[in-house]
């Protein structure tokens, strides 16, 4: 199996990451606006500027709603003051009909106007979603470390979710409320400017109580955000398969429920607060709006009297265009304030979009072709710190991974073998010095073909809730039915996905816990051979084996390291012993290096790890044999007897749980 030939999109790490279940809610680490600060509204409105043909026809659409709305007040002048004292019949007729067609226009306007002002803020929500997730995918895998999945979901899902009537209605109703505003005022003025300024007294008070409001909900919005991420990373925890086997095995369901209940409470707290923040602000302001038409007719009845100038025609109109106006004030100041509030969740979104992305693709990066690739690789005086750690995990490597060669990293927990794996992968990048491959700096190299040269297949096996078939494909899209097979025969696991009733179409369920451990690794090794990377890392890719099918698999595996470097990271170390250099590693620095042979004879740090190896390999086997595990009825179900000796070509195999 050439490793040239099979070369696909995809890759990465194969394992996936736990998470705690505690009651901790420690975040990740965020950037966060000084409290009363906003986000620059510039950059919010930036996001519509893919939309301006759109945004302007809806201005249009506004314009001339909002002028026609002010004919209907004219209208009633004629009908008051001419038509119906003169018994104008023609004029009556055209100033009814006049009416009707300014309802007809303005619905027909209004629908219009809805239509397109949504699609825009769809298409912005569709924008924000991407952005979000496309920097996401390009953050280094210490951000994740450090950050709950639920927080990640709340900011993508619940954060630009609640921007929905923000950026669908809210833009499009401050414009057209303020459109609305100015063409009664000029029609208002155009009737009478004395009782037009009467009309006004109150507006100054209650835009200082709109600013008041929109502070308070702004910072209840922020803290029922952060609330409602909680109980979303809370969710994602204790409901998974991992956090409901947790809390039954250690008898913390009530517990958890108990936690729930008060996060809940919380959050429902905050929307109360939320709902209700200004609303007797709104009241008076609601109320104070209501009576200023019974004001407005006793000033007129007085203008009227003293006959300077206000007709009953007159009056009326201006009656009509006021309640009008008002409510157009109320409002444009509900949406100010809904603006304040959606600033709090803008502040969230564009943290993420914000934090810097640690590991990305030089301007001039070089694109590797997979079947060109050797697979030397080399660490040249390499220093590595995790963020935020205060002693180095790794001190000045120097270490050369031969071309085509396997290359065995072996130590104790903590010495140091995986982190030199995700520098490798360049999930990490060194502190200092630098790794290359076949001389060329892994920096300078583009993820992508980074991806395709280098498959790594680590203990923790990350499988996707869907088919066999289709967890395969995710490393390979264009692989067929023969390439899956083909890859499955040589990780060990064809003849027991043939033996499922539904074969290579078996959904494998949330994370693959319809399978045994052994079984998910061995799926996970199907899907790195079916990409066939010229270099091969194996982060204890075969620690969830029982030993009869290690052995199984050891020569499989050897087939396909032949050709292609294979460095394995390997805690049981039995399976390393064909290895053609063995690195033992302590404390972040290689002690000793050579052949299983010739450390073992050396008497040292490797021969002490040979000897605890041997002596727990024992003890299990004591403890396995007088427990009766190798019965195949007392396997669990997330244990089932076919990670075992792998069954025969045709025969059927127990499906964990059935």
């Amino acid at each position: 199996m050439a490793h040239g030939g099979m070369g696909g999109p995809g890759g990465g790490m194969g394992g996936g990451m736990g998470g705690g279940m505690g009651g901790g809610r420690a975040r990740g680490e965020e950037r966060r606006l000084a409290p009363g600060q906003r986000p620059d509204l510039r950059r919010v409105l930036a996001l519509f500027r893919p939309y301006r043909g759109t945004l302007l026809a809806v201005l249009v659409l506004i314009a001339i709603g909002a002028a026609t709305g002010v004919v209907s007040p004219f209208l009633i002048r004629e009908i008051v003051d001419v038509a119906l004292p003169d018994q104008r019949a023609d004029v009556l007729a055209w100033c009814v009909g006049g009416l009707i067609a300014v309802t007809i226009v303005s619905s027909a306007l209004g629908v219009t106007q809805s239509m397109l002002s949504t699609r825009v803020g769809q298409a912005v929500m569709h924008d924000l979603r991407v952005s979000v997730y496309a920097h996401l995918q390009r953050m280094g895998l210490g951000f994740f470390t450090r950050t709950r999945t639920g927080e990640i979901q709340s900011r993508i899902f619940s954060d630009i979710g609640s921007m929905q009537a923000m950026v669908t209605s809210v833009m499009t109703q401050i414009v057209s409320s303020a459109a609305g505003v100015v063409m009664a005022l000029v029609a208002m003025v155009a009737l009478d400017w004395r009782l037009t300024l009467f009309s006004l007294i109150a507006l100054p008070l209650a835009v200082w109580m709109n600013r008041r409001v929109g502070r308070r909900r702004r910072e209840i919005v922020r803290t029922r955000q952060e609330k409602a991420a909680d109980l979303s990373a809370g969710i994602q925890e204790s409901l998974s398969v991992s956090g409901i086997l947790l809390g039954l095995t250690m008898g913390r369901s009530q517990a958890l429920t108990d936690a729930f209940t008060v996060d809940s409470r919380g959050l429902a707290d905050l929307e109360v607060r939320s709902e209700m923040a200004g609303r007797w602000h709104m009241a008076v302001f609601t109320t104070l709006m209501a009576l200023f038409p019974a004001l407005t007719y006793l000033l007129g009845g007085h203008l009227l009297f003293s006959g300077t100038g206000v007709t009953i025609g007159t009056l009326v109109a201006f009656i009509a265009l006021q309640s009008g106006l008002f409510p157009q004030i109320n409002g444009l100041l509900r949406v100010a304030t809904q603006v304040n509030s959606s600033l709090a969740l803008f502040t969230r979104v564009f943290e993420y979009l914000d934090a810097p992305i640690t590991i990305a693709d030089a301007p001039d990066a070089l694109a590797l072709d997979p079947t060109e690739v050797r697979g030397e690789i080399r660490f040249e005086d390499v220093t590595f710190t995790y963020p935020g750690a205060d002693a180095p995990a790794l001190h000045g490597l120097d270490l050369v991974i031969p071309a085509g060669r396997h290359t065995a990293l072996v130590g104790t927990t903590g010495s140091g073998k995986t982190s030199t794996g995700y520098l490798m992968a360049r999930l990490y990048e060194p502190t200092s010095g630098r790794i290359t491959l076949d001389g060329h700096d892994l920096r300078g190299i583009t993820m992508g073909s980074l991806a395709d040269s280098l498959g790594v297949v680590t203990q923790e096996t990350y499988l996707l809730h869907a088919t066999i078939a289709e967890n395969l494909r995710f490393a390979r899209p264009d692989a067929s039915d023969e390439d899956l097979v083909r890859a499955c025969r040589i990780a060990q696991i064809h003849d027991h996905i043939v033996g499922l009733s539904e074969g290579y179409a078996t959904v494998v369920g949330e994370r693959g816990y319809r399978f045994s451990g052994g079984e998910k690794q061995r799926l996970a090794l199907a899907r790195t051979i079916l990409r066939d990377p010229p270099v091969l890392l194996l982060d204890e890719a075969t620690s969830a084996l029982d030993v009869v099918t290690e052995r199984a698999m050891s020569g499989a595996l050897d087939a396909v390291a032949r050709g292609r470097t294979t460095v394995s990271i390997a805690h049981r170390l039995s399976t390393v012993r064909a290895a053609d250099q063995i690195i033992v590693m302590a404390t972040g620095r290689i002690v000793e290096r050579g052949t299983y042979e010739e450390l073992l004879g050396r008497g040292g740090v490797f021969a002490d790890l040979v000897a605890q190896d041997s002596a727990r390999d024992g003890a299990q086997q004591q403890d396995s044999s007088s427990a009766g595990l190798s019965d195949s009825s007392s396997a669990g179900p997330s244990e089932s007897p076919s990670d075992g000796p792998v069954s025969a070509p045709g025969t059927p195999t127990a499906r964990p749980g059935s």
